[in-house]
């Protein structure tokens, strides 16, 4: 752009003081002809950088993310490509499901038992309900014949006594008050034993032992739950839309859920564009206003965008805190710059960039609208030597 301006400038130049010689060509206008474009060059780039900032750093990132499954197995199946097109929900690859399916009938058959256990619990419960009802009703029967062996007891003493009655009936009517009195014993203890564990219920209101077996249960529930989500996670299926670019994993590798490297790297195709500018370009840019991208994949075609937001977190904003030193943001940013994403217009949407492609290109601010044509004729004029391939090999 600049040698154009200087080109227009030197043709009106050799109209005035040689075609036409509408004035004179001595030391005075020879200074005054060679000042006046770099003054003027030298205002007008510096304007441009304000109120039409560029950048030839300008990138296409990509989301990756590191695939690593969730449970340890030997891989059986990778039925992707590389470098092809895997929709969401598509099969990455599967691990040897055989130990997590035996995971899973064992705590099925775990939990099956403790189901029957629990039946056999409630069953227990209503049963000492039902053992306190007789005991009580066989411990007032007991008193009733007790109280009148025991009557018997004194009419045999006394006839017995005075000579009038057997002495052998008397004994025998000792003999039956104490088997009646033991008896009410062993009934009375069984019914204490059946008020006791009666009494014994836990804030839910359930026994002890149907709380105890309905523990057991839970646990055992909880258990089957994590051994099929285990299982369901033998199959890896793609979080995105994306691809996956270098595929090394294949059948026969073991996959581990923290390995040193991951399975493989899943590329989303969620885009960023970024454009990179130094601290004190940025101060005129907000959201919404336009952009201009020239990508080098694109020769001679450039791309309009809107100022999405400016990233205001590098990693040279973060301090380490004990040994973490996290870098921010989704590429990392040369020091004192800041990126500024940019979003394709609609009808730019369905251009395919490259993850890392490159290129350059100018935002224009709400201010210096008039020369705002300058900053998009030199994004035009970098989109056209793009076709160059500047290499002797």
């Amino acid at each position: 752009m600049e040698i154009l301006l200087l080109g227009i400038y030197s043709c009106f130049v050799w109209l005035i003081f040689f075609k036409l010689k509408w004035l004179p060509w001595n030391i005075v206008s020879q200074v005054i002809v060679i000042t006046l474009p770099i003054l003027g060059l030298t205002v007008l780039i510096l304007l441009l950088n304000v109120v039409a900032p560029s950048s030839h750093d300008v990138r296409v990132v990509n989301y990756v993310v590191p695939i690593n499954p969730p449970v340890r197995g030997l891989v059986t199946e990778v039925p992707i490509e590389p470098n092809r097109p895997i929709r969401k929900g598509d099969v990455l690859f599967k691990v040897d499901p055989t130990p997590y399916e035996i995971a899973v009938r064992h705590c099925e058959a775990q939990t099956a038992q403790l189901r029957v256990q629990l039946v056999t619990a409630e069953a227990n419960s209503r049963n000492f309900k039902e053992q306190l009802k007789g005991a009580t009703g066989q411990k007032e029967a007991l008193e009733s014949k007790l109280e009148l062996s025991r009557k018997r007891l004194l009419q045999f003493k006394e006839l017995a006594d005075s000579g009038a009655g057997n002495r052998f009936d008397y004994e025998q009517a000792q003999a039956d008050v104490q088997n009646l009195e033991g008896q009410l014993a062993s009934i009375v203890a069984t019914e204490a034993q059946a008020r006791e564990k009666l009494a014994a219920k836990t804030p839910d209101g359930d026994q002890d032992e149907v709380a105890n077996v309905k523990a057991q249960l839970a646990r055992a529930e909880a258990q089957l739950a994590d051994a099929k989500w285990e299982l369901s996670q033998t199959t890896y299926y793609a979080p995105a839309n994306g691809t996956v670019v270098a595929l090394t994993l294949r059948p026969g590798a073991m996959a581990v859920p923290l390995p040193m490297t991951p399975a493989m790297n899943f590329v989303e195709d969620e885009q960023w564009i970024l454009a990179i500018y130094r601290q004190n370009e940025v101060r005129r840019i907000e959201p919404g206003q336009e952009a201009e991208v020239a990508f080098e994949m694109y020769p001679g075609r450039v791309v309009k965008c809107k100022v999405d937001s400016i990233m205001w977190a590098t990693a040279q904003g973060q301090l380490p805190i004990g040994t973490m030193n996290v870098a921010g943001g989704v590429a990392p940013v040369p020091p004192n710059c800041l990126a500024v994403r940019l979003l394709p217009d609609a009808r730019e949407r369905d251009l395919f960039l490259a993850a890392g492609a490159h290129g350059a290109g100018a935002v224009f601010t709400d201010s210096g609208h008039a020369i705002h044509i300058l900053r998009k004729v030199l994004v035009r004029i970098s989109a056209k030597l793009d076709w160059l391939i500047l290499k002797l090999h």
